[in-house]
């Protein structure tokens, strides 16, 4: 279990410093504490509490084997975020938001291909073949796309949620992010609107040391979703080694039974329906368990709506058209309503057939589930 945020650790850190009062954000407003020698004082127990919430959700999507996207730009974050990310094995941005990032992902993808065939070109010596100039060229190309794009070469698919450091500096995210319904976390400073972010921890974006003990502990959040989901794929290969012996002596057990007297039918057909009803609850189980978030565009939030909803299964949500989906989400609140719920039941339709593989490959030729 990871460790809990201090208030006292959060104070020696500097999270507590806002902005100057004149350069406010009045939306800001619920997480201010108090006003001192004209600068604003967040209210840590705030930032703890959500803090903690905001964890709890990326440890979920972690688990779910869904990739977090973390953008910092800013010169006091972008070292910071590079190391504590690439521990937990996370695609990062931290030179320049490449415009397009996610609402057109399919040509990113293609700039991260023309990266891996230039090494392949260097393996299998189609490089040497070229003139110097000619060399030069892919060179600084290289280089280029290393620098920009290096860090999320092995993000194959849109992420599932984004963390960002200082929302003002990097809005180009938060619009595209909002318009692909991917969830956004955000390090948000007294200057910044929080109204666009899913999830908001009120907290000083411009320290170096209010930046890392933010980070620290969101990235062991995440890790220990990691750890959970590694956990879990164990004890599933583990279960079906377990099962598969157990598979034979059904087997020996129903020959047994082929070879006794008719006599025995009755009973026999008595324990069906014993077996009958114990597998009958167990299904019910399975399909409250359905993880909403597995859609694209469905995030944390957007799943706790629907689960209040009574939609807790994919073949729930599947036979539900795009209105009464919009209803549900406009009946949740404003921040709800601007979601774009058309491709979801398709995509739970096909989650709830077990088509995961056509599933993913819808996703990946799609922007976030807008056709």
């Amino acid at each position: 279990m990871a460790k809990k945020a201090e208030v006292k650790d959060l104070l020696e850190a500097g999270v507590h410093f806002g902005h100057l009062t004149r350069k406010w954000n009045p939306n800001m407003a619920p997480y201010i504490y108090m006003e001192r020698n004209g600068i604003h004082v967040i209210n840590l127990y705030k930032t703890a509490a959500k803090l903690e919430e905001a964890s709890e959700a990326l440890k979920k999507i972690a688990a779910s084997g869904r990739k977090i996207l973390f953008v910092a730009t800013k010169k006091q974050a972008k070292d910071i975020v590079a190391e504590k990310v690439a521990n937990v094995n996370m695609p990062y941005i931290t030179e320049r938001w490449p415009g397009g990032m996610l609402t057109n992902f399919v040509t990113i993808r293609k700039a991260v291909k023309k990266m891996a065939s230039i090494d392949r070109m260097k393996k299998d010596g189609t490089f040497l073949t070229l003139s110097k100039k000619e060399r030069l060229q892919v060179d600084r190309l290289r280089a280029k796309l290393e620098k920009n794009l290096g860090s999320i070469s092995e993000m194959t698919r849109l992420p599932g949620a984004l963390f960002i450091v200082d929302t003002m500096r990097e809005h180009i995210a938060v619009k595209e992010a909002q318009k692909l319904n991917i969830p956004i976390f955000a390090m948000v400073d007294t200057n910044s609107d929080p109204r666009p972010i899913d999830f908001v921890i009120p907290s000083n974006d411009d320290a170096s040391k209010s930046i890392e003990i933010i980070m620290t502990h969101v990235t062991n959040a995440v890790a220990e979703g990691l750890t959970e989901r590694k956990s879990e794929k164990q004890a599933a290969t583990e279960g079906q080694e377990a099962k598969a012996p157990k598979a034979k002596k059904k087997e020996t057990e129903e020959v047994k039974e082929e070879k006794a007297p008719k006599a025995k039918a009755a009973p026999k057909a008595e324990e069906k329906e014993t077996v009958a009803k114990k597998a009958a609850p167990k299904k019910a189980e399975k399909t409250a368990a359905d993880d909403l978030t597995k859609v694209e565009g469905i995030g944390p939030k957007i799943s706790e709506v629907f689960n209040k909803a009574g939609i807790n299964s994919f073949a729930e949500l599947a036979g539900k058209s795009e209105d009464d989906l919009k209803a549900i989400l406009a009946d949740a609140g404003s921040r709800y309503a601007s979601k774009n719920p058309a491709s979801w039941p398709k995509q739970a339709k096909m989650a709830a057939e077990g088509k995961w593989d056509e599933l993913k490959e819808w996703q990946d030729n799609t922007k976030a589930g807008v056709e």
